[in-house]
């Protein structure tokens, strides 16, 4: 076998260094993935023990994983305001969940600016694909006047608690699914029908799985955006509640033979609340959690495919902790928040703190960890420093650029973080150093009180230390005062009626 000529040699080492340099010079592409209900410990990489992962702990192992990453708040929409507008609530203008009949929630404004809209105003091609709960189609919070060149999925977040619905948003117009009829995302067993029959539960299987389009459609955008920079935003609606999932899917889980309790919704059952039945809902919620890890690897293995893996930021999160509905998801079971207090909902740590990894080749060790606090605020600075935009972040948010904890550089800490969500009770948090400040039930009266954790010492916030450290406790309740801008809309009514005596 002859040796390869000196000068082929050294062509292919020129076209290397040239290819190597071509592609340190494009424009970085991202893809932001969010989950919805996922909990802090429900992954593989973050010592889940019963449900399968297998791609993302894969991507957690090629990336960074983050140990102190805060959703916006803690339930979907405010949740996405923040993310998308880089504003703590205590100014974004979503702050909670809030209907607009007949469809969609509560529309971001025209004035809020998105990441999409910078993105897209330095030439990247934006796609959602997923839910998205920030206004309905034709309001000023469409996302395809919020930034977005492309929606495909859910646009309203009530019509996403079936998978197997009639239609999906595509656009401006509807994708129809196949279901015939569709399943609704709640509804009972029927009263006489045994539980324990697996026929009792057919009407609540579709045969058209909404998930396995959205996913399509992802993977289309990045084959029609492969020469171009792009930002894909895919929001899942998994593992949100109901049980819905395929067959092959639940198959492997039921062959473990977890002793399941079938969840009816039958109020004779213990059950009246929650969504649609389901014979092995164990089976069923680590099945969905399987499902959206084999999506995660699709769109990781198209990128492989298409060459872009090496100048594409994969970041993996979700919008808040795991559902407090027992009786459908046995978080006890599955250790789903990992000892820590609060499901969705709540502002303890358990409602809010959320799996983060980042891969970002070439900038993020493999096998990292971070322990610094962030929040979604932070992504929009982050990915406009990623793209070399950082001028373009607009005045007035909260975020700070995640760049140097992801190229492991020492990063200043934060001097706060605050959340403040006016359901479930009214309720502030906010993070100062090792010190976290808590007040529940603001709209009762004479609640309210303010708790103070040192999660230093006690994640698990059981020992309130608010009566040994006055000065701490006077300093965070001045700081939470400051940061809560009053709204209208979603009104804290503590300030305002404070406010409304000033006068």
């Amino acid at each position: 076998m002859k040796k390869p000529h000196f000068y082929v040699l050294l062509g292919l080492l020129l076209f290397a260094c040239v290819s190597t340099t071509s592609a340190a010079n494009k424009p970085t592409n991202i893809i932001f993935i969010m989950a919805d209900d996922l909990g802090y410990a429900e992954l593989g990489s973050y010592g889940q023990k019963k449900i399968r992962t297998p791609h993302l702990d894969q991507l957690a192992k090629e990336g960074m994983r983050f140990t102190r990453h805060y959703s916006g708040n803690a339930v979907c929409a405010p949740s996405r305001c923040v993310l998308l507008t880089g504003k703590h609530p205590g100014h974004a203008w979503v702050r909670s969940n809030k209907a607009t009949p007949p469809l969609g929630q509560e529309p971001i404004p025209a004035s809020e600016v998105t990441v999409a809209e910078l993105l897209q105003k330095k030439g990247y091609a934006t796609g959602a694909f997923g839910k998205w709960g920030l206004g309905r189609p034709g309001s000023s919070g469409d996302p395809l006047t919020q930034g977005f060149d492309r929606f495909f999925g859910y646009n309203c977040q009530s019509r996403a608690h079936s998978y197997y619905s009639d239609y999906l948003q595509d656009d401006d117009k509807h994708f129809a699914l196949k279901n015939h009829p569709p399943i609704p995302g709640h509804a009972s067993l029927a009263e006489g029908a045994d539980a324990l029959d697996p026929k009792s539960y057919a009407m609540f299987k579709g045969s058209d799985y909404a998930s396995d389009h959205i996913n399509a459609e992802a993977l289309k955008f990045l084959d029609k955006n492969k020469d171009k920079p792009f930002f894909l935003y895919y929001p899942t609606m998994i593992p949100h509640v109901a049980l819905h999932v395929p067959d092959e899917e639940l198959e492997p889980y039921l062959k473990l033979g977890w002793k399941e309790k079938p969840f009816t919704k039958r109020k004779s059952d213990g059950q009246g609340h929650g969504y649609t039945p389901h014979l092995t809902p164990k089976a069923a919620y680590a099945a969905m959690i399987s499902r959206m890890d084999r999506y995660v690897g699709k769109l990781l293995a198209r990128l492989q495919e298409l060459g872009l893996a090496e100048n594409t930021l994969v970041v993996f999160t979700s919008d808040n902790g795991t559902t407090h509905l027992g009786d459908e998801v046995d978080f006890d079971f599955f250790k789903s928040v990992a000892g820590l207090r609060g499901l969705k909902g709540s502002l303890y740590e358990g409602g809010v703190r959320v799996p983060l990894i980042v891969r970002w080749p070439g900038h993020v060790l493999p096998g990292s960890v971070s322990d610094y606090v962030s929040g979604f605020e932070d992504w929009l600075p982050t990915l406009m420093e990623v793209v070399g935009a950082s001028s373009d972040v607009p005045d007035g948010l909260d975020g700070v650029s995640l760049v140097p904890v992801l190229e492991g550089e020492k990063q200043v800490e934060r001097d706060f973080l605050y959340r403040e969500f006016p359901s479930y009770g009214g309720q502030q948090a906010l993070w100062v150093g090792k010190w976290k400040a808590v007040k529940q039930e603001m709209l009762k009266k004479g609640k309210g009180q303010i708790e103070l954790y040192d999660l230093s010492v006690d994640e698990g916030e059981q020992n309130d230390v608010a009566a040994k450290y006055p000065e701490v406790l006077q300093r965070m309740q001045k700081l939470m005062d400051e940061q809560h801008v009053p709204s209208e809309v979603f009104p804290l009514p503590p300030y305002e009626q404070r406010k409304r005596k000033k006068k």
